[in-house]
Protein backbone atom coordinates (compact mmCIF):
# COMPACT_ATOMS: atom_id res chain seq x y z
CA UNK A 1 0.00 0.00 0.00
CA UNK A 2 1.38 3.40 -0.95
CA UNK A 3 1.75 6.25 1.50
CA UNK A 4 -1.05 8.13 -0.28
CA UNK A 5 -3.40 5.14 -0.10
CA UNK A 6 -2.70 4.81 3.63
CA UNK A 7 -3.41 8.50 4.16
CA UNK A 8 -6.71 8.28 2.27
CA UNK A 9 -7.82 5.21 4.26
CA UNK A 10 -6.97 7.01 7.49
CA UNK A 11 -8.87 10.11 6.39
CA UNK A 12 -11.95 8.10 5.45
CA UNK A 13 -11.93 6.15 8.70
CA UNK A 14 -11.64 9.41 10.59
CA UNK A 15 -14.91 10.52 9.01
CA UNK A 16 -17.06 7.38 8.70
CA UNK A 17 -15.37 5.03 11.16
CA UNK A 18 -13.80 1.64 10.57
CA UNK A 19 -17.01 -0.29 9.92
CA UNK A 20 -18.56 -1.18 6.58
CA UNK A 21 -19.33 2.00 4.60
CA UNK A 22 -21.00 1.38 1.23
CA UNK A 23 -20.98 3.83 -1.66
CA UNK A 24 -24.61 4.90 -1.33
CA UNK A 25 -27.49 3.12 0.35
CA UNK A 26 -31.12 4.11 0.88
CA UNK A 27 -32.41 5.33 4.22
CA UNK A 28 -35.94 4.51 5.38
CA UNK A 29 -36.87 6.39 8.56
CA UNK A 30 -40.12 8.09 7.67
CA UNK A 31 -43.56 7.05 6.45
CA UNK A 32 -42.38 4.42 3.97
CA UNK A 33 -44.01 1.41 5.62
CA UNK A 34 -47.24 3.28 6.34
CA UNK A 35 -47.66 4.61 2.80
CA UNK A 36 -46.75 1.32 1.15
CA UNK A 37 -49.13 -0.58 3.43
CA UNK A 38 -51.87 1.93 2.61
CA UNK A 39 -51.19 1.45 -1.08
CA UNK A 40 -51.45 -2.34 -0.74
CA UNK A 41 -54.67 -2.03 1.23
CA UNK A 42 -56.14 0.13 -1.53
CA UNK A 43 -55.32 -2.65 -4.08
CA UNK A 44 -54.14 0.09 -6.49
CA UNK A 45 -50.53 -1.02 -6.70
CA UNK A 46 -49.90 -0.59 -10.44
CA UNK A 47 -49.98 2.46 -12.70
CA UNK A 48 -53.23 3.91 -11.35
CA UNK A 49 -53.46 5.31 -7.85
CA UNK A 50 -53.41 8.38 -5.66
CA UNK A 51 -49.73 8.16 -4.74
CA UNK A 52 -48.52 8.56 -8.34
CA UNK A 53 -50.28 11.90 -8.75
CA UNK A 54 -49.28 12.96 -5.24
CA UNK A 55 -45.63 12.18 -5.98
CA UNK A 56 -45.75 14.09 -9.27
CA UNK A 57 -47.27 17.13 -7.62
CA UNK A 58 -44.70 17.08 -4.82
CA UNK A 59 -41.83 16.77 -7.31
CA UNK A 60 -43.13 19.68 -9.37
CA UNK A 61 -43.50 21.80 -6.25
CA UNK A 62 -40.01 20.93 -4.98
CA UNK A 63 -38.19 21.47 -8.28
CA UNK A 64 -40.22 24.45 -9.43
CA UNK A 65 -41.15 22.69 -12.69
CA UNK A 66 -44.70 23.22 -13.90
CA UNK A 67 -45.13 19.49 -14.39
CA UNK A 68 -43.52 16.21 -13.40
CA UNK A 69 -44.42 12.88 -14.99
CA UNK A 70 -43.36 9.81 -12.99
CA UNK A 71 -42.03 6.80 -14.91
CA UNK A 72 -40.38 3.44 -14.24
CA UNK A 73 -36.75 4.61 -14.31
CA UNK A 74 -34.48 7.45 -15.34
CA UNK A 75 -33.45 5.80 -18.61
CA UNK A 76 -37.08 5.54 -19.71
CA UNK A 77 -37.57 9.18 -18.70
CA UNK A 78 -34.66 10.27 -20.89
CA UNK A 79 -35.79 8.13 -23.82
CA UNK A 80 -39.26 9.66 -23.80
CA UNK A 81 -37.93 13.18 -23.19
CA UNK A 82 -35.67 12.90 -26.22
CA UNK A 83 -38.52 11.65 -28.35
CA UNK A 84 -40.67 14.56 -27.23
CA UNK A 85 -37.79 16.91 -28.07
CA UNK A 86 -37.90 15.68 -31.67
CA UNK A 87 -35.11 13.11 -31.78
CA UNK A 88 -35.65 10.64 -34.62
CA UNK A 89 -33.89 7.62 -36.06
CA UNK A 90 -30.40 8.39 -37.39
CA UNK A 91 -30.20 11.78 -35.66
CA UNK A 92 -27.13 12.55 -33.56
CA UNK A 93 -27.49 13.59 -29.93
CA UNK A 94 -24.56 15.23 -28.13
CA UNK A 95 -23.90 13.61 -24.76
CA UNK A 96 -20.95 13.62 -22.36
CA UNK A 97 -18.37 10.87 -22.74
CA UNK A 98 -18.17 10.93 -18.92
CA UNK A 99 -21.57 9.61 -17.89
CA UNK A 100 -23.38 6.47 -16.85
CA UNK A 101 -24.20 4.28 -19.84
CA UNK A 102 -27.94 5.01 -19.53
CA UNK A 103 -27.41 8.45 -21.08
CA UNK A 104 -26.15 6.90 -24.32
CA UNK A 105 -28.56 3.97 -24.14
CA UNK A 106 -31.59 6.28 -24.11
CA UNK A 107 -30.35 7.80 -27.38
CA UNK A 108 -29.79 4.37 -28.90
CA UNK A 109 -33.29 3.18 -27.97
CA UNK A 110 -34.64 5.81 -30.38
CA UNK A 111 -32.35 4.46 -33.15
CA UNK A 112 -30.38 7.72 -32.88
CA UNK A 113 -26.60 8.01 -32.47
CA UNK A 114 -24.72 9.36 -29.41
CA UNK A 115 -22.10 11.98 -30.25
CA UNK A 116 -19.62 12.20 -27.38
CA UNK A 117 -18.16 15.47 -26.10
CA UNK A 118 -15.61 16.59 -23.50
CA UNK A 119 -16.17 17.89 -19.96
CA UNK A 120 -14.83 20.61 -17.69
CA UNK A 121 -12.24 19.83 -15.02
CA UNK A 122 -13.97 21.95 -12.37
CA UNK A 123 -17.61 20.95 -12.99
CA UNK A 124 -17.21 17.47 -14.52
CA UNK A 125 -20.06 18.27 -16.94
CA UNK A 126 -20.02 19.20 -20.63
CA UNK A 127 -17.63 22.04 -21.49
CA UNK A 128 -19.53 24.67 -23.53
CA UNK A 129 -16.35 26.32 -24.82
CA UNK A 130 -14.84 23.09 -26.10
CA UNK A 131 -18.20 22.02 -27.52
CA UNK A 132 -18.68 25.30 -29.39
CA UNK A 133 -15.20 25.02 -30.89
CA UNK A 134 -15.87 21.43 -31.95
CA UNK A 135 -19.26 22.17 -33.50
CA UNK A 136 -17.87 25.20 -35.34
CA UNK A 137 -15.45 22.82 -37.07
CA UNK A 138 -17.81 19.86 -37.41
CA UNK A 139 -21.34 21.16 -37.96
CA UNK A 140 -22.80 22.75 -41.07
CA UNK A 141 -26.11 24.53 -41.50
CA UNK A 142 -28.77 22.77 -43.55
CA UNK A 143 -32.18 24.41 -43.60
CA UNK A 144 -33.41 24.95 -40.05
CA UNK A 145 -30.92 22.55 -38.47
CA UNK A 146 -27.26 21.65 -38.39
CA UNK A 147 -25.71 18.38 -39.49
CA UNK A 148 -22.44 16.61 -38.86
CA UNK A 149 -20.50 17.29 -42.07
CA UNK A 150 -18.58 14.02 -41.62
CA UNK A 151 -21.52 11.66 -41.07
CA UNK A 152 -24.23 13.66 -42.83
CA UNK A 153 -26.59 13.09 -39.87
CA UNK A 154 -28.69 15.81 -38.31
CA UNK A 155 -27.45 17.16 -34.96
CA UNK A 156 -30.74 17.19 -33.07
CA UNK A 157 -30.26 17.53 -29.31
CA UNK A 158 -27.82 18.30 -26.51
CA UNK A 159 -27.93 16.39 -23.20
CA UNK A 160 -26.00 17.96 -20.31
CA UNK A 161 -25.57 15.52 -17.44
CA UNK A 162 -25.04 16.96 -13.94
CA UNK A 163 -22.23 14.65 -12.85
CA UNK A 164 -22.46 13.36 -9.27
CA UNK A 165 -24.94 16.17 -8.53
CA UNK A 166 -22.79 19.13 -9.68
CA UNK A 167 -24.59 21.46 -12.11
CA UNK A 168 -23.09 21.98 -15.55
CA UNK A 169 -22.43 25.44 -16.98
CA UNK A 170 -26.03 25.68 -18.15
CA UNK A 171 -25.80 29.26 -19.32
CA UNK A 172 -22.96 28.38 -21.68
CA UNK A 173 -24.61 25.18 -22.87
CA UNK A 174 -27.95 26.87 -23.50
CA UNK A 175 -26.14 29.39 -25.70
CA UNK A 176 -24.51 26.58 -27.69
CA UNK A 177 -27.86 24.82 -28.04
CA UNK A 178 -29.50 28.01 -29.30
CA UNK A 179 -26.76 28.82 -31.81
CA UNK A 180 -26.67 25.30 -33.26
CA UNK A 181 -30.46 24.71 -33.17
CA UNK A 182 -30.20 21.87 -30.64
CA UNK A 183 -32.99 20.83 -28.29
CA UNK A 184 -31.70 20.94 -24.71
CA UNK A 185 -32.72 17.96 -22.55
CA UNK A 186 -31.14 17.83 -19.09
CA UNK A 187 -30.03 14.55 -17.57
CA UNK A 188 -30.44 15.47 -13.91
CA UNK A 189 -30.63 11.83 -12.81
CA UNK A 190 -28.00 12.47 -10.12
CA UNK A 191 -28.94 16.04 -9.27
CA UNK A 192 -32.12 16.09 -7.20
CA UNK A 193 -31.65 18.98 -4.78
CA UNK A 194 -28.98 20.74 -6.87
CA UNK A 195 -29.52 24.28 -8.13
CA UNK A 196 -27.92 26.47 -10.76
CA UNK A 197 -28.18 30.22 -10.10
CA UNK A 198 -30.99 29.52 -7.64
CA UNK A 199 -33.04 27.33 -9.97
CA UNK A 200 -33.38 23.55 -9.72
CA UNK A 201 -31.53 21.43 -12.25
CA UNK A 202 -33.70 19.71 -14.82
CA UNK A 203 -35.85 22.81 -15.39
CA UNK A 204 -33.71 24.76 -17.89
CA UNK A 205 -34.19 22.81 -21.11
CA UNK A 206 -37.33 21.84 -22.97
CA UNK A 207 -37.37 18.82 -20.68
CA UNK A 208 -35.29 17.34 -17.91
CA UNK A 209 -35.21 14.02 -16.13
CA UNK A 210 -34.60 12.63 -12.63
CA UNK A 211 -33.80 9.14 -11.35
CA UNK A 212 -34.94 7.42 -8.15
CA UNK A 213 -32.93 4.21 -8.40
CA UNK A 214 -32.03 2.46 -5.14
CA UNK A 215 -28.66 4.24 -4.98
CA UNK A 216 -30.00 7.77 -5.50
CA UNK A 217 -30.57 10.45 -2.85
CA UNK A 218 -34.22 9.42 -2.61
CA UNK A 219 -35.51 6.15 -4.02
CA UNK A 220 -38.73 4.64 -5.27
CA UNK A 221 -36.99 1.27 -5.69
CA UNK A 222 -36.84 1.89 -9.41
CA UNK A 223 -38.21 5.04 -10.92
CA UNK A 224 -37.66 8.32 -12.69
CA UNK A 225 -39.48 11.46 -13.73
CA UNK A 226 -39.74 13.84 -16.66
CA UNK A 227 -39.75 17.55 -15.77
CA UNK A 228 -41.03 20.28 -18.07
CA UNK A 229 -42.53 23.75 -18.00
CA UNK A 230 -44.51 23.01 -21.16
CA UNK A 231 -48.01 21.73 -20.37
CA UNK A 232 -48.40 20.29 -23.86
CA UNK A 233 -45.19 18.28 -23.57
CA UNK A 234 -46.18 17.08 -20.10
CA UNK A 235 -49.55 15.86 -21.32
CA UNK A 236 -47.88 14.09 -24.24
CA UNK A 237 -45.30 12.52 -21.91
CA UNK A 238 -48.04 11.16 -19.66
CA UNK A 239 -49.94 9.86 -22.70
CA UNK A 240 -46.89 8.17 -24.24
CA UNK A 241 -45.82 6.53 -20.98
CA UNK A 242 -49.31 5.11 -20.45
CA UNK A 243 -49.22 3.09 -23.71
CA UNK A 244 -50.72 6.07 -25.62
CA UNK A 245 -54.20 4.90 -24.60
CA UNK A 246 -57.00 7.40 -25.07
CA UNK A 247 -59.29 7.69 -22.03
CA UNK A 248 -62.45 5.62 -22.34
CA UNK A 249 -64.59 3.71 -19.84
CA UNK A 250 -64.12 0.39 -21.60
CA UNK A 251 -62.61 0.67 -25.09
CA UNK A 252 -58.92 0.24 -25.99
CA UNK A 253 -57.80 2.88 -28.46
CA UNK A 254 -54.06 3.61 -28.72
CA UNK A 255 -53.44 6.49 -31.12
CA UNK A 256 -49.64 6.22 -31.43
CA UNK A 257 -46.80 3.92 -30.42
CA UNK A 258 -46.50 4.35 -26.68
CA UNK A 259 -44.66 2.75 -23.78
CA UNK A 260 -45.69 0.92 -20.64
CA UNK A 261 -43.49 3.24 -18.61
CA UNK A 262 -45.85 4.70 -15.99
CA UNK A 263 -44.53 4.53 -12.43
CA UNK A 264 -46.51 2.04 -10.32
CA UNK A 265 -48.47 3.44 -7.40
CA UNK A 266 -46.55 1.16 -5.03
CA UNK A 267 -43.24 2.77 -6.01
CA UNK A 268 -44.75 6.25 -5.81
CA UNK A 269 -45.92 5.57 -2.25
CA UNK A 270 -42.32 4.91 -1.29
CA UNK A 271 -41.27 8.05 -3.14
CA UNK A 272 -43.76 10.25 -1.31
CA UNK A 273 -42.30 9.17 2.02
CA UNK A 274 -38.74 9.64 0.77
CA UNK A 275 -39.42 13.09 -0.63
CA UNK A 276 -40.74 14.22 2.77
CA UNK A 277 -37.29 13.47 4.19
CA UNK A 278 -35.25 15.03 1.37
CA UNK A 279 -34.29 18.20 3.32
CA UNK A 280 -32.87 16.04 6.11
CA UNK A 281 -31.02 13.84 3.61
CA UNK A 282 -29.45 16.86 1.95
CA UNK A 283 -28.45 18.38 5.28
CA UNK A 284 -26.81 15.10 6.29
CA UNK A 285 -24.91 14.90 3.01
CA UNK A 286 -23.74 18.50 3.47
CA UNK A 287 -22.36 17.59 6.90
CA UNK A 288 -20.57 14.63 5.34
CA UNK A 289 -19.02 16.91 2.72
CA UNK A 290 -17.75 19.29 5.41
CA UNK A 291 -16.21 16.38 7.33
CA UNK A 292 -14.52 15.10 4.19
CA UNK A 293 -13.27 18.58 3.32
CA UNK A 294 -11.57 18.87 6.69
CA UNK A 295 -10.19 15.33 6.53
CA UNK A 296 -8.57 15.76 3.11
CA UNK A 297 -7.42 19.37 3.55
CA UNK A 298 -3.85 18.32 4.36
CA UNK A 299 -3.38 16.01 1.37
CA UNK A 300 -1.85 18.09 -1.41
CA UNK A 301 -2.11 15.38 -4.07
CA UNK A 302 -5.90 15.14 -3.92
CA UNK A 303 -8.83 17.53 -4.02
CA UNK A 304 -12.40 17.04 -2.94
CA UNK A 305 -14.91 18.08 -5.60
CA UNK A 306 -16.59 21.33 -4.54
CA UNK A 307 -19.80 22.89 -5.77
CA UNK A 308 -19.20 25.29 -8.67
CA UNK A 309 -19.61 29.03 -8.17
CA UNK A 310 -23.23 30.15 -8.34
CA UNK A 311 -24.47 26.62 -7.71
CA UNK A 312 -25.79 24.52 -4.88
CA UNK A 313 -24.60 20.94 -5.29
CA UNK A 314 -26.18 18.19 -3.27
CA UNK A 315 -23.13 15.88 -3.71
CA UNK A 316 -24.97 12.68 -4.63
CA UNK A 317 -21.55 11.04 -4.66
CA UNK A 318 -18.67 12.71 -2.85
CA UNK A 319 -15.76 12.78 -5.27
CA UNK A 320 -12.01 12.80 -4.72
CA UNK A 321 -9.84 13.83 -7.68
CA UNK A 322 -6.19 12.83 -7.73
CA UNK A 323 -3.46 15.04 -9.10
CA UNK A 324 -2.19 13.94 -12.50
CA UNK A 325 1.22 13.02 -11.02
CA UNK A 326 -0.36 10.36 -8.77
CA UNK A 327 -3.04 9.11 -11.18
CA UNK A 328 -1.24 5.77 -11.52
CA UNK A 329 -1.97 5.13 -7.81
CA UNK A 330 -5.74 5.16 -8.31
CA UNK A 331 -6.18 1.40 -8.42
CA UNK A 332 -3.95 0.93 -5.38
CA UNK A 333 -6.14 3.42 -3.50
CA UNK A 334 -9.31 1.65 -4.67
CA UNK A 335 -7.93 -1.69 -3.48
CA UNK A 336 -6.77 -0.32 -0.12
CA UNK A 337 -10.05 1.42 0.67
CA UNK A 338 -12.24 -1.50 -0.35
CA UNK A 339 -10.00 -3.89 1.60
CA UNK A 340 -10.75 -1.67 4.61
CA UNK A 341 -14.52 -2.07 3.90
CA UNK A 342 -14.73 1.51 2.72
CA UNK A 343 -16.49 1.19 -0.62
CA UNK A 344 -14.96 3.46 -3.23
CA UNK A 345 -15.46 3.39 -6.99
CA UNK A 346 -13.77 4.89 -10.02
CA UNK A 347 -15.73 6.96 -12.54
CA UNK A 348 -17.64 5.01 -15.17
CA UNK A 349 -15.69 3.69 -18.12
CA UNK A 350 -15.89 6.42 -20.76
CA UNK A 351 -18.75 5.92 -23.20
CA UNK A 352 -16.64 5.88 -26.36
CA UNK A 353 -14.58 3.01 -24.92
CA UNK A 354 -17.57 0.71 -24.42
CA UNK A 355 -17.99 -1.92 -27.17
CA UNK A 356 -21.47 -0.76 -28.33
CA UNK A 357 -20.32 2.85 -28.76
CA UNK A 358 -16.75 2.63 -30.07
CA UNK A 359 -17.74 3.72 -33.58
CA UNK A 360 -19.86 6.71 -32.58
CA UNK A 361 -18.82 10.28 -33.47
CA UNK A 362 -16.56 11.78 -30.88
CA UNK A 363 -15.02 15.19 -30.16
CA UNK A 364 -11.48 15.43 -28.78
CA UNK A 365 -11.66 14.30 -25.15
CA UNK A 366 -8.46 15.37 -23.36
CA UNK A 367 -10.15 16.39 -20.10
CA UNK A 368 -12.32 13.32 -19.58
CA UNK A 369 -9.47 11.02 -20.60
CA UNK A 370 -7.53 12.55 -17.72
CA UNK A 371 -10.44 12.66 -15.26
CA UNK A 372 -11.28 9.00 -15.83
CA UNK A 373 -7.82 8.09 -14.49
CA UNK A 374 -8.15 10.28 -11.41
CA UNK A 375 -11.72 10.18 -10.06
CA UNK A 376 -12.55 8.21 -6.90
CA UNK A 377 -16.09 8.24 -5.50
CA UNK A 378 -16.31 8.02 -1.71
CA UNK A 379 -18.98 6.58 0.64
CA UNK A 380 -21.79 9.10 0.37
CA UNK A 381 -24.93 7.77 2.08
CA UNK A 382 -27.12 10.16 4.03
CA UNK A 383 -26.69 9.39 7.72
CA UNK A 384 -23.02 8.38 7.60
CA UNK A 385 -22.26 11.26 9.97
Amino acid sequence: MTELATSIVDALQGVVGSGNAVLHEPRFQGNEQRYVADCIASTFVSSIGAYVERFEQALAEYTGAKRAVAVVNGTAALQVALRLAGVKADDEVIVPALSFVATANAVHYLAAVPHFADSEETRLGLDPGALREWLTRTAERTGEAYRNRHSGRCLRALVPMHTFGHPCDLQGLMAVAKDFRLALVEDAAEALGSRYQGRHTGTFGQLGILSFNGNKTITTGGGGAILTNDERLADHAKHLTTTAKRPHRWDYVHDEIGYNFRMPNLNAALGCAQLEQLPDFLASKRRLYERYRAAFAGLEQVRLMQEPAGCESHDWLQTLILSEDVAEQRDDILAATNDAELMTHPAWRLMHKLPPYRDCPCAPLPVVESLARRIINLPSSAGLV
